[in-house]
């Protein structure tokens, strides 16, 4: 089995999938990635069992088909230090030993045997629906900041899809903090629900373009598909029933904050620098046209205030939230004005665009509150 590459084409397809091996494993050979030729092309696999992802790579040249396993972390850091050369593999199908020439060099090293590596799942009884890539992006980087990391709760570690004939929707949770985000321009024949889990989506988030490529993404009962270029990833759908998240939010919320977006998230990265490092509190009391920004930390007599103008209808309130969550969610809001909808200080905030530009995009946010201490 022999062929040859340029070394800055493969390592760019490297890196692309290169995310999905952990740097732990139990098994020696998922730190391995899986080279498969076939006719002029080479298929690269790299898998962590619960997802497997794989690029497919144009060769100068190829000699006879083959299948091996190679040490991931030697492969990449030997790639990185090459130029833009043609880098040639020999591989004995016997011994299992790679040969790597590239300009002056040659380099050796031992593959594995490919009947270890685990076998993708296939797709049976599959829904398939094509989605833009920038309605992807935009999907996962709204909502996977907003997943939880309790072990106890899998369900609401993954996102929560819900495609149906009007409309798909994604849902991310913590029980702090909650982001729906629903695209009416993109449609599934019939009505579904899954929990997509959260590695796998970072990955795609971090390859997908903002263009508007299409995507097919496939899903049954325990696994989903996505194919766009020359890449693939197939990941295991998280098992459970998702909360019931309308419940959660309030829809009575008579008082409305509207603040432009930049000055409100700038206030509340000062003045959270001076909160109690543990449960970073803010506290936002609004009365009129004006909102006063808080925060202190009694055990260190840190504290900071500031005041800013805004548009205000409804009952004076005093509400305390954790300005992290705050932060988080006004970086993955756009337009100019956020709009922060209340009701009383004991009950959930929504945040939601004042001005959003894009007609087919619905986002919703919501933070629970954290009680003021008096």
């Amino acid at each position: 089995m022999k062929f040859i590459v340029s070394s800055s084409l493969l390592s760019k397809n490297l890196q692309l999938i290169s995310g999905v091996i952990n740097p732990s494993n139990t098994l020696p050979i998922l730190d391995d990635f899986l080279f498969e030729l076939k006719e002029q092309s080479l298929i690269i696999t790299a898998s962590d069992l619960e997802t497997t992802m794989s690029v497919t790579v144009p060769l100068s040249m190829a000699e006879g088909p083959g299948i091996i396993a190679i040490p991931a972390k030697i492969l990449l850091d030997t790639l990185k230090t090459f130029s833009d050369i043609p880098v040639t593999f020999t591989i004995d199908d016997k011994t299992l030993g790679i040969e790597i020439s590239a300009g002056e060099g040659k380099y050796k090293l031992t593959g594995h045997k490919s009947d270890e590596f685990p076998q993708s799942p296939s797709m049976e009884d599959s829904t398939s629906i094509t989605i833009k890539s920038s309605i992807l992006v935009n999907a996962f980087t709204k909502t996977i900041f907003a997943t939880g990391n309790d072990e106890l709760r899998p369900v609401m570690s993954g996102v929560f899809c819900e495609f149906s004939p009007e409309d798909i929707t994604f849902v991310a949770t913590d029980a702090h903090k909650l982001v729906k985000y629903k695209r009416t321009d993109a449609k599934s024949d019939e009505s579904v629900s899954f929990i997509l889990p959260k590695k796998p989506l970072t990955q795609l988030k971090n390859i997908l373009s903002y263009e508007d490529e299409p995507v097919k993404m496939e899903y049954n009962q325990t696994n989903a598909f996505f194919s766009f270029n020359n890449v693939s990833l197939i990941c295991r759908l998280i098992e459970g029933k998702y909360p019931n998240y309308e419940a959660v939010i309030p829809k009575e919320n008579p008082n409305v904050l509207i603040i432009e977006r930049q000055s409100f998230l700038n206030s509340i990265r000062r003045v959270a620098l001076f909160a109690n490092q543990s449960t970073h509190q803010v506290r936002l009391k609004i009365s009129g046209k004006e909102l006063v920004l808080s925060a202190e930390d009694i055990d260190y007599s840190n504290e900071a205030k500031e005041r800013l103008t805004c548009n205000y209808e409804g009952e004076d309130i005093e509400i305390g939230f954790n300005s992290k969550f705050l932060q988080e969610m006004l970086n993955n809001l756009d337009g100019e004005q956020i709009k922060l909808e209340l009701s009383e200080p004991s009950r959930a905030g929504i945040l939601l665009p004042y001005d959003n530009e894009n007609k087919d995009e619905v986002i919703l946010m919501l933070v629970m509150p954290v009680m003021l201490n008096e």
